[in-house]
């Protein structure tokens, strides 16, 4: 059979044998990256906040952060980084996205000095 296949159809049916051998956890040279993802919930409630406070002392958009913690999407690397910062200095965190809010924009908006 592997004999009148094309060279694609070969390397697609040699990628769906080695997803079959990785799911099944046999060995395979399937390449998997998993980082780890922030707890939003578990920060917020740490701080004692509810989600609309979180979100507007931080700058988190509410529906990204009920998607976060209703498990329907979960934060990439970026705003895992961001949520264990503001785990880690809630109120730095806090001043500095405070003192962004009220800086004066030119009308293009880039920082006008």
């Amino acid at each position: 059979m592997g004999e009148d296949l094309g060279n694609m159809a070969q390397g697609i049916l040699a990628g769906l044998n080695e997803a079959i051998a990785h799911a099944k956890d046999e060995p395979n040279t399937v390449r998997t990256t998993f980082h780890e993802c922030a707890d939003a919930k578990a920060i917020r409630e740490k701080l004692g906040m509810s989600q609309s406070e979180f979100c507007k002392t931080y700058g988190i958009p509410l529906n990204t952060l009920q998607n976060w913690e209703q498990g329907r999407n979960n934060p990439d690397r970026t705003a895992s980084a961001y949520l264990w910062a503001i785990s880690e200095l809630p109120r730095q965190i806090s001043e500095a996205h405070t003192r962004r809010q009220n800086e004066t924009f030119d009308g293009t908006g880039a920082l006008a000095f």
